[in-house]
């Protein structure tokens, strides 16, 4: 099929990308998380980057952290140097192998998972691919999709959907309070710079997605985790279940580790953040207070902040009854006909 025209990019306001770019100092931080002797949680991507240090944190405050990663020994790796740090934890550390470029992969972590445990506190949808060198998207997943899309949208999308059980059982608990237990869909201000108009993104994607560069396709398939961040809030709000779409900030990370050397000096020139700032905002989403289940689905910023996404966004929040174009549903609905054969 031949590609189309891509639709028009909103427009970011100068304050909104100012204050994600630079943002002021973190208030959340390890201090700020409490024991959580008894309480388990998922991080995929934990094997390296933002999300080895969110298990870490988790892991330092006795938790029970699934490290959710392609890699058995990368993971051993990350557990092994966790586990030297924090030598007076309680908490445990549990390899669980996920490949999000194989939903087949997906469905067996989540299966696996719910073979071991009866609790989820929180999911931790932090996992994504940046293939800037795949200028032309040969490298599809394995079941055909441009990687961007199959890695940081289908994947999750379908790993959470595989949990949401689990996490619906632990958030129903007696000992439970509403809001407890949560989801986050680790995003980005690509969300917002690249994001379709009004939509994000959407199923016209697969038709356009050959006209845009790696950087862009990564964008955009941020903008893809927003939506399925802000719709699983509407959709799981009776359960009880609190869903947190996050940017993590501008971060040294592994993110990067395909870009060629000229883009990643350019980097280098901007602001970039230690890895654990991102882990703040990941902990933010996942554990503060501050959040109650009228926040759920709300845009969390650097370092831990709430605030407002970009105006024409909230359209596709909407359902077209209340003035909006309903496409945080219709993107939901598409995305479950991509992975319906391992629902």
């Amino acid at each position: 099929m031949a590609a189309v025209a891509r639709p028009p990019i909103g427009k970011q306001s100068i304050s909104s990308f100012w204050t994600q770019m630079y943002p002021p100092k973190p208030t959340f931080t390890r201090e700020s998380i409490p024991d959580l002797s008894g309480k388990v949680y998922i991080v995929t991507g934990a094997n390296s980057g933002v999300g080895k240090e969110t298990a870490q944190l988790l892991y330092s405050k006795n938790a029970k952290v699934y490290v959710a990663a392609r890699s058995e020994t990368k993971a051993n790796d990350a557990i092994a140097a966790i586990r030297e740090a924090w030598p007076g934890s309680t908490g445990s550390l549990v390899f669980l192998h996920l490949d999000l470029a194989d939903l087949a992969s997906v469905r067996t972590a989540a299966q696996r998972f719910q073979t071991q445990e009866k609790r989820l506190h929180a999911l931790i949808n932090n996992a994504a691919v940046q293939a800037l060198n795949d200028t032309k998207g040969e490298t599809k997943t394995a079941q055909g999709h441009e990687m961007h899309m199959g890695v940081n949208v289908l994947g999750p999308f379908l790993f959470t959907r595989l949990l949401t059980p689990v996490l619906k059982d632990t958030a129903s608990q007696s000992e439970t309070k509403k809001g407890d237990v949560r989801v986050v869909w680790v995003s980005s201000m690509g969300t917002e710079t690249i994001g379709e108009k009004s939509r994000g993104l959407s199923s016209d994607y697969v038709n356009y997605w050959p006209l845009m560069s790696p950087l862009e396709r990564y964008g955009l398939s941020k903008a893809g985790n927003w939506l399925h961040g802000v719709e699983y809030a509407r959709r799981h709000a009776a359960d009880g279940i609190m869903s947190v779409p996050v940017n993590p900030g501008h971060l040294a990370s592994e993110l990067y580790r395909e870009a060629g050397f000229v883009f990643r000096s350019a980097l280098k020139a901007m602001a970039l953040y230690p890895p654990v700032y991102g882990a703040y905002v990941e902990l933010y989403g996942a554990l503060s207070l501050d959040l109650t289940m009228k926040d759920s689905g709300s845009w969390v910023v650097p370092w831990g902040r709430q605030y407002p996404i970009r105006e024409d966004l909230l359209e596709a929040t909407r359902p077209e009854e209340k003035g909006g174009n309903g496409n945080a549903a219709k993107f939901w609905d598409w995305s479950e006909e991509q992975v319906k054969d391992f629902l």
